[in-house]
């Protein structure tokens, strides 16, 4: 049977007894002709509070336009997002994650309270990515994600800088390294208009996985926020929205165990934020497909690093898109083996049809081929050990040492620990332990750029290692281990931490453990008292009540 492309909307406006719902929607303009056609939802995360989705709404508008053009009738829904550039280090932080359950719940409701036939989601800043997959996964109506695109890179003394290099300099500032003005020059210029955070951070991490996994029309993420392209971009994401309708593709039948690991590969691929763990395992769940934290070690492992982007590496977003983009990347991977070349897209193209059509710029030098690749392995590697039973994800995207053995330097909030590297309290060879940042415990699993970002700063990137139950930034750098599970609020064995105690970060053998004997760390578990919650009503105590383990994702149920 062919698909009926109102398969959903019918119900909402056919017939006599839809009179009242017809005529709500004629006093927004919609009339008769435009209510026999299929409807579909065109949401996006415009906010007026940071650059990363400011270029949306004019991007919603040439989607909007193409579905027109196809035989659609578009609905604009806007729901929220959160700046983590702009929270970090502060208690707004604690909104960023939760924030990803807020969008896709709203996308979803929305996506329900209208039986829209399709849906086109355009994101942005971090969240509102896996946000858009999870929805999409739990309605299930034909629809893709469209990323409104990266920032372009600012200019600071004759070289391109990000957002990092501002966190970065706070560090230099507190150090004596930089003057006042300099790190007012860096603020000034890093970020020159709109778009999401302008190197291989979560932002464009996520946007490239979703093209992996299949979600994404192929080639769509490259281009910038403020690229002339992207026009042209919307307006046929907003055709081919109207194909996938006529095809009945659904995202669930594009969600597989072999696309998530093509996800996997893209991030490990490029040196991408740790932030992938926990998005991926969250889409994973919502498609109904088993995936687990091991997993990410087991594909990163085969995976060779190949796209030279920072903060690992050289270049920012925009040079990824003069080299290729995403084709020419699929492609690379696809010559040596290391890709599911059946996987199905959006576009109803394989991966392997959609890279064939990849053009190289001469002489580039971003997206290496695997023979000259920078590692030879991946970025994301998942430790264990006694530290953490459940697992903690480590980014080794660069040169970073592969062991390191310390006393630790105890905190219970993000706020102390930095307080103490600003005072510069913080030694070669410590061991700095953030805790009660977790997905429970923070709430909401606070990214700690502020605090990387200020040491790499100082000058400790190469003697300090950082570990903690909450997470990073895609623009940290350095030997960090986030998302250690069980978290201290669950009475996880980084609750049972000292200062002094002897850590080690063994990568090689992906071990993270504590120098005390399990008799010693069980003592100190048993005497362990679970501390009162920071939140006690609002979405922050919700959320607590709810979350589960950052190995599973940090997901609420």
């Amino acid at each position: 049977m062919p698909f009926d492309p109102r398969h959903r909307s019918r119900t909402l406006v056919d017939g006599p007894g839809r009179a009242a719902a017809r005529s709500y929607f004629h006093a927004v303009g919609l009339d008769a002709e435009d209510l026999r056609r299929p409807l579909v939802m065109v949401a996006h995360e415009w906010i007026g509070t940071m650059p990363c989705n400011y270029s949306q709404r004019a991007l919603a508008q040439r989607v909007m336009a193409g579905i027109r053009t196809a035989g659609g009738t578009p609905m604009e829904v806007n729901t929220i997002s959160i700046s983590d550039g702009i929270s970090m280090g502060t208690e707004g932080m604690k909104a960023s994650l939760i924030s990803r359950e807020l969008i896709a719940d709203s996308i979803e409701l929305c996506g329900i309270g209208y039986s829209f036939d399709a849906a086109v989601v355009i994101v942005g800043c971090d969240k509102t990515i896996p946000a858009a997959s999870m929805a999409l996964l739990r309605l299930n109506i034909p629809g893709l994600v469209l990323y409104s695109g990266s920032i372009a890179p600012g200019r600071y003394e004759d070289r391109d800088i990000t957002i990092q290099d501002v966190f970065e300099g706070v560090g230099q500032h507190a150090a004596g390294t930089i003057t006042d003005a300099q790190l007012a020059a860096l603020e000034a210029a890093a970020c020159p208009g709109a778009g999401a955070c302008g190197a291989q951070y979560t932002a464009n991490t996520m946007a490239i996985v979703t093209e992996f996994i299949g979600l994404a029309p192929f080639g769509s993420s490259s281009p910038g926020a403020t690229d002339p392209r992207k026009d042209d971009i919307g307006a046929r994401a907003g055709e081919l929205v109207m194909d996938v309708l006529r095809r009945g593709v659904r995202p669930r039948d594009i969600v597989t165990r072999a696309a998530l690991e093509n996800g996997i590969i893209a991030a490990a691929s490029t040196g991408g934020s740790t932030n992938v763990v926990l998005h991926l395992l969250a889409i994973a769940r919502e498609a109904g497909v088993p995936l687990d934290i091991d997993d990410f070690d087991t594909v990163s492992e085969r995976t060779p690093l190949i796209g030279d982007l920072r903060p690992g590496g050289r270049y920012v977003a925009l040079d990824m898109d003069r080299a290729g983009g995403t084709p020419l990347l699929a492609q690379r991977l696809l010559a040596a083996g290391k890709l599911h070349d059946n996987v199905m897209t959006v576009s109803g193209k394989t991966v392997a049809e959609e890279a064939a059509a990849a053009v190289e710029a001469p002489g580039q030098d971003v997206i290496l081929p695997v023979e000259r690749a920078l590692k030879a392995t991946g970025g994301l590697v998942i430790l264990k050990g006694n530290l953490a039973p459940e697992g903690c994800v480590i980014k080794v995207a660069g040169h970073e040492r592969m062991h390191h053995r310390g006393p630790a330097r105890v905190f219970e909030r993000e706020e102390d620990a930095f307080a103490a590297v600003s005072a510069r309290q913080i030694q070669p060879g410590d061991v700095v332990v953030i805790r009660y940042e977790g997905p429970r415990g923070g709430p909401g699993m606070r990214e700690m750029l502020g605090v990387t970002a200020a040491l790499v700063g100082e000058g400790l990137g190469e003697t300090v290692a950082l570990l903690t139950d909450g997470r990073f930034s895609g623009a940290t750098r350095g030997l960090m281990a986030g998302h250690v599970a069980p978290e201290a609020a669950v009475g996880g064995p980084i609750a049972a931490l000292r200062d002094g105690d002897t850590v080690t970060i063994d990568i090689p053998n992906r071990r993270l453990d504590v120098d005390l004997t399990p008799d010693e760390l069980a003592l100190r578990l048993t005497a362990w008292r679970e501390p009162a919650p920071r939140y006690t009503n609002g979405v922050f105590a919700k959320y607590a009540r709810t979350v589960s383990s950052a190995s599973e994702g940090a997901v609420t149920s």
